[in-house]
């Protein structure tokens, strides 16, 4: 049996790092498996789910890297489930029921102030024909609830292990509105059956879901999947991960220069006792990946730790890896010396135009004693500078002034590279060039080489 695994967000918002990271385990697990890795969007919600929500799922999956076997809409797929609702009435497990919002509203209430859990009481099924009739005589029309059997409900979670419930501490879920459009239980179990899926891995927060879904597969004879519920992610206090603004969607990170191997890396280790390390590439992430690895614990998602791995991906990658980048920004001279240079000292890679103006454009001059800039600059040797220049250049600096230590380099690094802090100066001097360091340290001019 070939694993088959399915991704299956609402194109009802934009994807955030909670969605994502169950799209990346999915996916990994798929590969790692040399399965099979589905993408279906559930827009059976016909006024939340529009396609420019789906599209930017899409484009948010394929900045991952993250490439799917099939592409299914649940709006294509209506036939399928009416189907399979008429199955289930015809067996009398779906059937209708009349309450309105406010009389199901005011039965919970109830429940809750007798100490009850919120369980529908099933007074439906006791409706006479005569009473149906008036119910629909007086303009109202069922929605449909599917009756769970009474027994109990197990199956072993890839993560929490043995897993059990009783269906009599379950509501019988609605299935089917009143408008007649669909909820999410049915669709989901009708496709996974379908489309063969063998494991289904969500978040912790469809534990209950997976015992009901249990019924409904063998309700339908279909095989029952495997299952897997990861805890959910939290902020940095163990919170709920807060939404607002748009600061854990995919778009955001992208928009803020996070390379999407950091974003990868991070989702499909967050939760297991492994160090996040900055994998090359999806490849080196599958190469890794064990799904038992994941404990209850609910892991903690810092975007300060997300900005760290992407700093470390960054300072991990050979030239080659970059060289295109450096021709789509445009910045000439950006050659490998360069990058070794700089690597060290980014966060993002937009940052490269930074230190980009410094060794090869105008920077902002920031003085210092004039009379050391200009024994350091008399001092400079002729001819090209290279790497090895920068150590007998400063041991001549320091035994013509006396000075050592920050009082020698921090003077020099301002003057060269208006900066206090940056790459090491002896990679810097090369790039700059003679004239434009001599330039820098007399004040002649701010940076252009002459």
């Amino acid at each position: 049996m070939t694993l088959t695994v399915r991704f299956a967000p609402s194109p009802t918002g934009h994807l955030h790092v909670g969605n994502a990271r169950i799209a990346v385990v999915n996916w990994v697990l798929a590969r790692k498996a040399g399965g099979t890795a589905v993408l279906r969007l559930d827009d059976t919600d016909a006024q939340r789910s529009t396609a420019a929500f789906a599209d930017a799922i899409l484009a948010d999956l394929a900045w991952l890297g993250l490439t799917w076997d099939s592409v299914e809409r649940q709006s294509e797929r209506i036939a399928m489930y009416d189907a399979a609702a008429e199955k289930l009435r015809h067996s009398g497990r779906l059937y209708a029921c009349y309450e309105t919002p406010e009389e199901l509203a005011y039965a919970r209430n109830r429940q809750h102030r007798m100490g009850l859990p919120p369980i529908y009481d099933r007074r439906a099924l006791s409706l006479s024909d005569e009473q149906r009739a008036t119910h629909e005589a007086d303009g109202r029309t069922p929605h449909w609830r599917f009756r769970l059997a009474d027994q109990d409900i197990g199956f072993v979670d890839l993560v929490r292990g043995e897993t059990s419930f009783h269906a009599r501490n379950l509501s019988d879920p609605v299935l089917i509105r009143s408008d007649g459009t669909y909820l999410y239980m049915l669709p989901s179990v009708v496709d996974d059956a379908d489309l063969a899926i063998t494991h289904v891995i969500r978040g912790e927060d469809h534990v209950t879901n997976s015992a009901i879904q249990t019924q409904l597969f063998e309700a339908l004879g279909a095989p029952v999947p495997m299952f897997a519920h990861l805890p959910l992610l939290t902020d940095t206090v163990g919170g709920k991960l807060a939404k607002r603004f748009g600061s854990t969607n995919l778009d955001h990170f992208r928009e803020q220069g996070c390379e999407p191997m950091a974003i990868n890396a991070m989702l499909a280790t967050l939760g297991t006792a492994d160090d996040i390390e900055p994998f090359a590439d999806l490849d080196a992430i599958v190469a890794a990946f064990e799904i038992t690895r994941f404990g209850r614990a609910q892991p903690r998602f810092d975007e300060a730790r997300l900005r760290a791995i992407n700093a470390r991906w960054l300072r991990e990658r050979p030239y080659g890896d970059v060289a295109e980048r450096f021709e789509a920004l445009g910045l000439i001279g950006a050659n490998e010396p360069f990058w070794n240079a700089v690597r060290g000292n980014i966060e993002r890679f937009s940052d490269v135009t930074l230190w980009h103006e410094v060794c090869f454009g105008e920077i902002s001059p920031q003085g210092g004693d004039p009379g050391f800039l200009a024994v350091a600059a008399d001092l400079l040797p002729d001819g090209p500078l290279s790497e090895s220049t920068w150590a007998p250049w400063t041991s001549a600096i320091r035994e013509a002034t006396g000075t050592k230590g920050k009082a020698l380099f921090k003077p020099l690094r301002r003057a060269l590279t208006g900066r206090e802090h940056g790459p090491e100066l002896k990679r810097l001097l090369p790039l700059m060039g003679r004239e434009r360091v001599l330039g820098r340290l007399t004040g002649r001019e701010n940076g252009a080489s002459s």
